[in-house]
């Protein structure tokens, strides 16, 4: 390998770190950071470039503890209640309507959403949950996360472990309205089936 192919790897590494600067969700930018590192850490070994190695074998290991972090069972998730009419649930739907109109474009306030829990994690807001409570069934109206907490585990929490959330509230049964593929996706993947016209999670 010549001096021309260690200059791509070194320029791979550069331009992963610029992509990942561009990136909000925490462990997008963990494995995009985490690849960064080892192309680094690759071009300061194959040049001789040893303070480069030693600083990018750093960000690697950190950047590996911080993902194991984010993706571990050691994550502090709390479904704290709010009031339909609380000033901080307008402001956040508010200050996120953008995003959801593009992933939930179907949710529009109702006076009939009482069941609305916001997800805290690591004492942190992450995301929130609005539903409309029609006897042991909740339809789900808006299930919303932040851009920075996406492809962790708030979602599987939420529907597994911390199904406590619904249970405690009385209800055996979610149902949710997909309008996009995305929404799709994601319901599928957390274990909703295809009933009728809706998805439906069974929690008994």
């Amino acid at each position: 390998m010549n001096d021309g192919w260690y200059d791509l790897i070194g320029y791979a590494g550069a331009a992963v770190v610029f992509v990942a600067l561009g990136v909000r969700s925490h462990v997008r930018k963990g494995w995009l950071s985490i690849g960064a590192a080892a192309l680094l850490l690759v071009y300061g070994v194959l040049v001789g470039a040893w303070p480069v190695v030693v600083v990018t074998g750093v960000l690697l290991v950190t950047g590996i503890g911080r993902l194991r972090r984010e993706l571990g069972p050691d994550t502090s998730f709390i479904a704290v209640p709010l009031e339909p009419d609380s000033p901080f649930l307008a402001d956040y739907v508010g200050g996120n309507a953008g995003e959801i109109a593009n992933s939930q474009p179907d949710y529009h306030p109702d006076p009939h959403d009482t069941f609305v829990r916001l997800i805290s994690r690591d004492g942190l807001p992450a995301g929130i949950l609005i539903g409309e409570p029609a006897g042991k069934e909740l339809l789900i109206k808006l299930d919303y996360v932040t851009p920075a907490y996406r492809d962790s585990a708030q979602a599987r929490w939420v529907f597994g472990s911390g199904r406590s959330v619904f249970t405690e509230a009385g209800f055996t049964r979610l149902v949710a309205n997909a309008h996009t593929t995305v929404h799709r996706n994601y319901l599928e993947l957390l274990g909703f089936h295809r009933e009728g016209g809706s998805y439906v999670l069974d929690l008994a």
